[in-house]
């Protein structure tokens, strides 16, 4: 498969703002590498005899997307930031009907000394409350959180998704982090 630049990506993006809607489908074989880390990395630390796989979820996420329609992409980091975002909402929902099911049940994610909750299991759906909570709080912060936990960005690519400076992402990413530490330790009382 021949590789395109992060700019020709950007220009079959902003063909399909344009109405093309086939460019988004040129788009795709990509970034499916990328999306398909991305998924790995959000499935990272799941119980072994979870049904939903990364592939499966690359997909899932692509088809909610095409659902959705009339999406702007700003640029491939917005791109793949929104898949991000898409794979967070199907794994959080695949949490909850697996709780339904088993309510004893749950998936922890444990989150690596990058992330603030050094060698401690996270639960998906406390994290995902924590995050909407923050959210209502700081969506900008509460963005950062997803982009780089459930997207794996870098404070890099996080900054240029969002269109803020590294330093202003390292800053939000810090407070953030505290935050969510707090706002879970609490729940977990």
């Amino acid at each position: 498969m021949s590789s395109l630049s992060p700019k020709s990506v950007t220009l079959l993006l902003a063909q399909r703002n344009a109405g093309n809607d086939e460019a988004v489908h040129a788009a795709l074989p990509q970034v499916y590498d990328q999306l398909r880390r991305l998924a790995r990395h959000s499935l990272r630390g799941e119980r072994p005899e979870h049904t939903l796989q990364g592939t499966a979820l690359v997909h899932k996420a692509y088809l909610r997307l095409e659902k959705r329609g009339a999406v702007q992409f700003n640029d491939r980091s917005h791109f793949v930031a929104i898949c991000a975002c898409l794979m967070r909402q199907i794994l959080v929902e695949h949490t909850r009907t697996h709780r339904a099911a088993k309510r004893d049940g749950g998936i922890k994610l444990t989150l690596d000394d990058a992330f603030a909750f050094k060698s401690r299991n996270v639960d998906l759906v406390a994290l995902d409350d924590a995050l909407t909570e923050l959210a209502k709080l700081d969506a900008q912060q509460s963005k950062i959180v997803e982009l780089r936990f459930f997207g794996g960005l870098s404070i890099e690519e996080s900054a240029q998704s969002l269109g803020l400076s590294p330093a202003t992402v390292k800053r939000h990413w810090t407070t953030a982090r505290v935050w969510l530490h707090r706002q879970m330790k609490a729940e977990d009382t």
